[in-house]
């Protein structure tokens, strides 16, 4: 039994985006299983974004169904309820003044507290485990203000975590971060999908790292979804050369076993290699 023989963790169907009067997105569905990373790629303007926040409920669909494993109209949910169940890490977050990695955390447990927002027994737990995962115990008493873009991105992460959910939806956790942090990000997003059964959606810029992270690739051109399986099969040089409007050119590496792709503009199609003169000190 392969997973698209399971019911999706979170399923989005005929889904129609817009904003004021003008559709963004038409008619896309896609399926995020446990487990599983899933990558919406496709060029500035695709509708990635928009798609992402419509199944997070903060874009509602002119059309379409929005459900999850244990309800078929996740849209009919209270907000409290959707948000046991699915959380979403924005590209835009405000970093909080004053206040300790701890408690930053600590907001992702506020849809399992109680009426008077004191109850939640789990929440120590929670919070102890987000950190550790992430790699913030040891930050847990600095300021949150005091951090690197790395570092406050992994404690939004671990916010997210906190919430306990079994859907987690990224919207680029890569961008405006260094290049290890990058890795580190895209690392435990994997872990989380291998060792904890999370289910992952999450949009990329970059194709190389939608093709070593994720298990399906979601490609988007002009609000459509023009592609959508495993990343060999969606990531290939015809795929990306229309969708992206140049020559891509796609390689397998014989090492790694990875696909990169390789755009082809007018200025990387000669060699500016030149051979290294040897300096003779007088």
């Amino acid at each position: 039994m392969t997973t698209d023989d399971l019911a999706p963790a979170l399923q989005g169907t005929a889904l129609r985006l817009g904003y004021h009067g003008r559709t963004v997105v038409q008619e896309a569905s896609l399926r995020l299983h446990a487990g599983e990373v899933t990558a919406l790629v496709g060029p500035n303007g695709s509708g990635k974004s928009t798609l992402l926040r419509s199944l997070a409920r903060l874009h509602r669909p002119d059309a379409g169904q929005v459900a999850l494993t244990d309800c078929a109209d996740a849209l009919a949910l209270s907000a409290q309820d959707f948000a046991r169940r699915v959380t979403l890490l924005s590209q835009h977050r405000p970093t909080p003044s004053g206040v300790s990695v701890r408690d930053v955390v600590g907001y992702g447990r506020h849809p399992h507290r109680g009426r008077w927002r004191t109850q939640d027994p789990d929440g120590p737990r929670a919070v102890a485990w987000a950190m550790e995962v992430t790699g913030t115990t040891a930050m847990a008493d600095r300021g949150a203000d005091e951090l690197s873009g790395g570092e406050l991105q992994r404690v939004w992460l671990a916010t997210c975590l906190a919430q306990d959910t079994r859907v987690l939806l990224l919207d680029e956790p890569t961008n405006h971060l260094d290049l290890r942090y990058q890795v580190e990000i895209l690392d435990l997003v994997r872990d989380l999908a291998d060792d904890h059964g999370v289910a992952v959606g999450v949009v990329l810029h970059d194709l190389d790292q939608a093709a070593a992270v994720a298990d399906h690739v979601v490609l988007l051109r002009s609000g459509e979804v023009v592609g959508a399986g495993e990343p060999v099969d969606v990531l290939t040089s015809p795929a990306l050369s229309e969708t992206y409007g140049l020559r891509v050119d796609v390689v397998h590496d014989p090492v790694t076993g990875r696909l990169t792709t390789h755009p082809v503009g007018r200025h990387t199609t000669r060699s500016r290699a030149r051979t290294p003169e040897l300096a003779v000190a007088n």
